[in-house]
């Protein structure tokens, strides 16, 4: 793409670029910082190589137009490959996997699968309370929760349970899937001694796939040997084929899919989970809001399935912790044709740029002039109308968004009432929000010490 001036970072220096105060362990926040000073569209340069960012809505409006872009898989999601191959998340749309994958496991996620996944659901959410039950001092909001929604994946979308709660260290699959990620992430990053100071070796790198590969290829074969019926994840990639033309998804296919709905099928969650109490614990109207709602709709009784959608403000300060923080956290947009980007910028086919969802829901022309503000109340449904519609999308946009939506927030709404129902949080004052940058984001070093409230006498299951 022609980057002819488009605006960047004052200081740009030769040969070097915006390397100058730039951190390569939070790359995202470095362009947030960038494009609340400088402006919607803008670039950032690293020796000779250019990125293009757009984090206004009108800008963002013009590329979530799937008649005139798609998603473009490059840098970090590139990279990922190496881990997820053609999974749904990784795959190119023209690769043929992508259309087969999503058509086939497009059912796991109807009203009725969510029903049978619900029992599930709640099974671990008891095992997170009871882990906190037994906790005599503060918790890691952070790590627990994504105990819990490893748990709650690999138990509801593939019948395999990690015992993520009954372990003093992570699961293997777990430690070598935050390597591998981190590897992948930092291969982009143009200095060798930096790369390999942050991101590991290519040997562990390689190691750390095979770990994850084998364990999932035993989880597959287990299924295998069983039989029987099964609607989850796993049993529609083994059992189905296309609706139309009754192709099957390939074994290493079946793999790819595996590992992809067990990385981002826990990670984003957990991470929105855990900033959404942190913000709960700094907002204490908010949490007494939500905390009421959860007492008068569910009381001292254990949820039902259809209990869960009745939480709506627990589920607008799920949304808000989203926008201020979408755990994953951006995406990137090719040209299907030549366009003019924002009435000024020519982009040839095939040009892409990346949309930052931190700038893009934080846009003062949308959001206000408080952008950063913690306030639920922006997603009562009066305000939603008001706003355009590609101003919040923290699960992506077009025919690539996620599949697994409903599942996360069905998980998500669930959980934080669960633990609001039982909890009074005791978080430490002088905690400052770090944010710790991965292929997601989360709250690093957030801790609360749950005390059991009078009326927490909810039977455990």
């Amino acid at each position: 793409m022609d980057t002819t001036g488009i605006p960047h970072r004052p200081g740009r220096l030769p040969v070097i670029g915006d390397l100058l105060g730039s951190n390569p362990r939070t790359p995202l926040q470095d362009t947030l910082r960038v494009g609340q000073q400088v402006g919607p569209i803008f670039t950032r340069k690293i020796f000779g190589f250019e990125i293009v960012f757009a984090g206004g809505v009108d800008v963002v409006t013009q590329l979530n137009d799937e008649t005139k872009f798609g998603k473009h898989v490059g840098l970090g999601i590139e990279n990922l490959r190496a881990v997820a191959g053609d999974g749904l998340f990784t795959a190119h749309t023209h690769e043929p996997n992508w259309r087969l994958a999503h058509d086939i496991l497009q059912p796991a996620f109807s009203a009725d699968a969510m029903r049978r996944y619900h029992p599930v659901m709640l099974e671990v959410a008891h095992e997170l309370t009871d882990a906190w039950d037994r906790a005599s001092g503060p918790v890691d909001v952070a790590a627990d929760m994504t105990r819990l929604t490893l748990e709650t994946i690999g138990r509801a979308g593939f019948g395999y349970r990690f015992g993520s709660f009954e372990r003093t260290e992570p699961h293997p699959f777990v430690t070598a899937m935050i390597r591998a990620l981190r590897f992948a992430q930092l291969q982009n990053v143009k200095l060798p001694f930096v790369r390999r100071a942050f991101a590991g070796s290519p040997a562990q790198n390689q190691a750390d796939i095979a770990t994850m590969n084998n364990l999932v290829d035993e989880v597959i074969e287990a299924r295998r040997r069983e039989g029987g019926e099964s609607r989850d994840l796993l049993g529609l990639m083994l059992t189905e084929g296309h609706p139309m033309t009754g192709e099957r998804l390939d074994p290493v296919n079946i793999r790819n899919q595996a590992i992809t709905f067990v990385v981002a099928g826990h990670e984003t969650t957990s991470g929105a989970l855990s900033f959404a109490l942190y913000y709960l614990t700094r907002n204490p109207e908010v949490l007494a809001k939500a905390r009421a709602e959860v007492d008068a709709v569910w009381g001292d009784r254990e949820p039902g399935f259809g209990d869960v959608a009745k939480l709506r403000y627990v589920r607008r300060v799920l949304d808000e912790a989203m926008r201020l923080w979408p755990t994953a956290p951006g995406y990137s947009r090719e040209a299907r044709e030549d366009v003019l980007l924002g009435g000024k910028y020519r982009m040839r086919k095939g040009d892409w740029v990346i949309v930052p969802l931190p700038l893009v829901h934080r846009d003062p022309a949308v959001w206000g002039p408080d952008p950063e503000k913690f306030d639920p109340d922006r997603f009562e449904p009066a305000a939603v109308k008001k706003r355009p519609a590609q101003a919040y999308k923290p699960f992506g946009t077009g025919e690539r968004a996620c599949v697994g939506r409903q599942f996360a927030l069905h998980e998500a709404v669930l959980a934080l009432g669960m633990v609001l129902q039982r909890y009074d949080f005791e978080a430490d004052p002088a905690y400052e929000l770090k944010i710790a940058e991965s292929l997601t984001l989360k709250p690093s070093g957030f801790t609360v010490r749950p005390r059991a409230r009078a009326r927490a006498k909810v039977q455990t299951s």
